[in-house]
Formats: structure tokens, sequence, C-alpha cells
């Protein structure tokens, strides 16, 4: 089993805590910002950041539908860690200041692949399609958060 990883970034013209504050608030905007692949978001603890525990079934193919429950945890300044309980999945959001009223946000998610062929596809094709879905989030967060 190898891990994979999907990786996406922008830059946002908002400050980096405007836009970290906006991504940890999954009882207000970050149901907001999710786009179709997302479906049954729902809240089950806390909602500001850290303590927070997240439900959302996540369809990044046609065929493929995860069950995600997230726990969340803000290890360090402007970082949120969603780890899930139903496999072997983390996401890491970074924002970092990055020059005048600006931030770039950093999405990462890793996970533990299949093996075999299903493995080759999957550490070929997954990162590829996780990074558009992520970009639509980045986007929607950008539009949401600058003034």
């Amino acid at each position: 089993m190898a891990q994979v990883e999907a990786t996406t970034e922008r830059i946002i013209a908002a400050d980096a805590e405007t836009v970290f504050d906006a991504l940890a608030d999954y009882t207000g905007t970050r149901g907001k910002l999710l786009p179709e692949h997302f479906s049954e978001y729902e809240v089950r603890e806390g909602g500001d950041g850290e303590g927070t525990l997240v439900h959302w079934k996540l369809q990044a193919t046609s065929k493929r539908v995860r069950d995600c429950l997230l726990e969340v945890s803000e290890p360090t300044d402007g970082q949120l860690v969603e780890k899930d309980r139903n496999s072997s999945m983390v996401t890491t959001w970074l924002v970092t200041p990055a020059g005048e009223g600006k931030s770039k946000a950093v999405v990462t998610t890793v996970w533990n692949g299949a093996g075999g062929i299903g493995g080759f596809f999957e550490r070929t094709f997954a990162p590829k399609g996780l990074g558009r879905i992520y970009d639509t989030v980045l986007a929607n967060l950008a539009a949401e958060v600058e003034a």
C-alpha cells in the first residue's frame, strides 16, 4: 500500500487570519464552500476549528463515494488538520501570509492507497481529481473572503 497525496494551493486577496477563520467556521462558511462533490454535510460536535467533528460524503468519481467523519485539530497557527475516522485519509489546510493583504492557502490530502492495478490507477488519477475538487473549494473560499 503506497501513500497517495493530492495538493493544491491558491493566493487569496485577504489576510491570513480572515482566510483561516473562514475555513475553521464549519457551522457557517465551510458548508458554503463545498462543490457538488460533497453531500450530507453535518457538524456533529463543535463547529469552530479545534474539536469539531464533521461528516460529509465525498464523491470524487461517479463510482467512488467516501463516507467521511472528520476530527478537526489545530496543531499550529494557521493549520487545520481533518482526520477521517472511517479511513486513513488526512487533509491538512495551511494558511500563511503572502504579502500585504494576501494569504496563501495550501490543502494537502494523504491516504493509504490500494495495492495492485487498482492502486496504480488510484495513484495516477486520484490526486488530479481531488486537486480539481479542492481547487474549486479554494476558489469558493477566495470569492467568500476577498473584499
